[in-house]
Order: structure tokens, then sequence, then C-alpha cells
């Protein structure tokens, strides 16, 4: 994804943001399939339009309809961008066998990538996490979501952080994390990693922090 479509993804993402951002239901099946749409709409306003029409279609709550889009639809299209600026500033390469396991390669190691915000439900403050990050990786496993991207392999997370309690906002703020990413890349050393034992199984995983 080019610079210039990088910011005009940007510029479509934070039109979220005039919007609380709630979620009525877990994701599940079925209303996965009313908005499977998303992955193919990028301008919010095309979203907006077969919003409606499936509110019209299936009869479905308004704004629960709304929220659930519109939410699967901010999260993928960050997910998306911030996939690309791995692999355009950095020595990632693309995973040729992808999955939800693997996205791209550094230094011949698999990872999958994540943003997650700041956790509320974590029990000690930013400050106090950054410090002890190995405690909030663990943490962040231990916690997953169990549906389709549940697994225990090597992820790199990206965690964004408002000091105004904002979070999730910070998804949308793609300049912001590639220079953290590009800052994060330019020194990575695959000895620094936290090494999680499960089982019969390790994984291999770090943080990326975005903080405003």
């Amino acid at each position: 994804m080019a610079l210039t479509g990088m910011g005009n993804l940007e510029i479509e993402l934070k039109k979220r943001h005039r919007y609380p951002y709630q979620w009525f239901r877990k994701q599940n099946d079925q209303w996965d399939q009313y908005t499977n749409f998303i992955y193919s709409t990028p301008q919010w306003q095309t979203l907006i339009e077969k919003i409606k029409e499936v509110h019209r279609q299936h009869q479905l709550d308004k704004n629960e309809i709304f929220q659930y889009a519109a939410n699967r639809w901010y999260n993928f299209h960050s997910a998306k961008a911030i996939e690309t600026i791995f692999l355009e500033i950095g020595d990632a390469i693309p995973a040729e066998d992808k999955d939800s396991e693997k996205d791209f390669y550094l230094n011949g190691i698999a990872f999958d990538h994540k943003t997650s915000v700041f956790p509320r439900e974590y029990p000690v403050s930013f400050q106090e996490a950054k410090e002890n990050k190995g405690h909030l990786i663990e943490w962040l496993y231990n916690n997953q979501s169990r549906e389709k991207r549940f697994h225990l392999k090597n992820r790199l997370f990206v965690v964004v952080y408002d000091q105004r309690g904002e979070h999730w906002k910070l998804k949308a703020e793609l300049a912001l994390i590639k220079n953290a990413i590009h800052n994060y890349l330019t020194l990575f050393d695959p000895h620094l990693l936290h090494c999680i034992n499960f089982g019969d199984q390790q994984a291999l995983s770090d943080i990326i922090w975005v903080e405003r």
C-alpha cells in the first residue's frame, strides 16, 4: 500500500471516530456472514450504505448492526494496513503459506501480528507494563479470544495506549504506528524476544508500544 493509499485509509478509518465504540454481542458466524462485505469496502460511506441494506434485508436492530459492522470494518482495515507497514519498511517477508498463525517472517521466524488496545482489565498501570512487558505478553496470550484467530504460536503485539483512555482510536493513527514499527524493526534482535512455554510448545513474542 503506497503512502498516499495509507493516508487515504487513515482518513477513512478516522470517520469511525465520530461514533462511540460498542459491541452488543460477541462475534458469531451468523453476524459475520451478515457483514462480510467489510473486507472489500475500504470507504466509510460505502460501508454505511451496505449496513443500511443489511438492516433492511434482515430486519436487524439498526444500532446493533451498525456497531457490529463498523467495528469489524475498522479493526480489519487497520490490521491490514499495519501488516502492509511491516512488509514495506522492514525486512519482513510475506508468508506464502499465510494462515491465522502467521503473516510474515522476520529473520526466518514466522510471526502473526495483532494490534491490541491496552487492556482495561490488566492489573497494573501502563508504565508498569512497559517495565515488565513479559508479564503483559503472557497475559495477552492467556486472555485472547477463543474464536478463529486463537493460537499459541509466535506473535508480535502492537499495543496502543492513549492517555485520555481512547485507546481504540489509535488503531487509525497509521503514521504514528508506522513510526513505532520502523523504530522497532531497526533494532530488531531475535535474541531479545520473549519466550513463553505452553506445555510441549514454545512461542516467541514481543510488544511494539504505540502511545499518545
